[in-house]
């Protein structure tokens, strides 16, 4: 019996592990799709790889079929053969969404928190305290603020690959109420609706489904309900200040251990 019990006790682990490096896996993916325009390599391999079909988490609820369908139909319009002029219109809906911000979407949490839209204001530095919890920093906040979608996403993707417990995942589940998801829906239905080509408006609503999803699932891995936008808003009233900590920084994109 006792080997047995031994048994049980580990499998459920072995599983959230599994789980864990899973949702890590598809933040990098939605890194890459968020973080520059695309070329003819990128579509390709997105094409080849079946995407969005490979995805660790399979999303269920409507929201994410629907934008699993309009991903799949996108890459599936691309002529045969990729050529500059496809190229060039990602291109500039790329510019529109993530650079000049045309289309009045910004992909700051900032813009959208605070009361007079403008960046770099008490959430970037919220960030920034998270990443500085776990030893991180943003390579160039001046270029691409520690608020920034990619920024975010791809800090919660380190956040699920060094979990090792629930509790692990609560902090996760923490950072996605108090910032992700406080302005993630906006931004991608506004993208959605408004960028030009059906590539960006099924990345948008991508992201916006799976990390609904993976939150609501999070929900019953955790046994604890997600907190109601006003408890989030009564909860971010102050500005948190947390002590300084040593930081480690590498070249690349984004938070950097």
């Amino acid at each position: 019996m006792g080997k047995q019990t031994k048994k049980q006790e580990r499998a459920p682990i072995k599983v959230l592990k599994a789980f864990y490096q899973a949702v890590a896996d598809d933040m990098e993916m939605l890194v890459l799709l968020h973080d520059k325009e695309p070329d003819g390599i990128l579509l390709q391999a997105l094409r080849e790889g079946d995407f969005p079909n490979g995805l660790g988490l399979k999303l269920l609820g409507s929201a994410g079929l629907q934008a699993l369908d309009l991903m799949r139909r996108s890459l599936a319009a691309l002529p045969a053969s990729i050529d500059e002029t496809v190229i060039d219109e990602l291109a500039a809906d790329y510019a529109d969404i993530y650079l000049n911000y045309s289309i009045q979407s910004s992909p700051e949490e900032s813009v959208w928190i605070d009361e007079e839209s403008l960046a770099c204001q008490d959430s970037m530095f919220q960030v920034r305290a998270w990443y500085e919890q776990y030893g991180l920093m943003a390579e160039n906040w001046r270029v691409r603020p520690d608020d920034h979608l990619v920024l975010q996403l791809q800090f919660l993707s380190h956040l699920f690959a060094v979990a090792e417990s629930e509790s692990d995942l609560e902090e996760a589940a923490r950072f996605m109420d108090e910032h992700l998801l406080r302005w993630l829906g906006l931004f991608t239905q506004r993208v959605s609706s408004r960028c030009e080509t059906p590539y960006f408006a099924g990345i948008a609503l991508l992201t916006g489904a799976y990390c609904e999803e993976l939150r609501d699932l999070m929900v019953t891995i955790l046994d604890q309900p997600r907190p109601s936008e006003e408890e989030i808003e009564d909860r971010m009233k102050p500005t948190k200040q947390l002590e300084d900590v040593p930081v480690s920084f590498m070249p690349g994109m984004g938070p950097a251990v």
